[in-house]
């Protein structure tokens, strides 16, 4: 996982308006384990990426940056 999911998770926090603590009660995770993807010290296991991407609304792809807000792929 790359700086990508990382940019992308803050992204969607910001742009969600809510606060973070009500974001990991809501997820049922601590706020530490959203603050080390937050700064890619940690990676979210396969089911917490799908968790994630569930609670935003977003493809697992958009979090991992392998296609942009349209779908498209993105180019390497």
């Amino acid at each position: 996982m790359t700086n990508q999911f990382a940019s992308r998770l803050k992204e969607l926090i910001e742009e969600s308006g809510k606060m973070q603590k009500d974001i990991c009660a809501e997820l049922h995770i601590s706020k530490q384990k959203l603050s080390k993807w937050k700064t890619c010290y940690n990676e979210p296991s396969l089911d917490e990426l799908c968790m994630l991407a569930l609670y935003f609304d977003v493809s697992a792809d958009y979090l991992l940056g392998i296609v942009d807000e349209t779908g498209v792929r993105v180019k390497e």
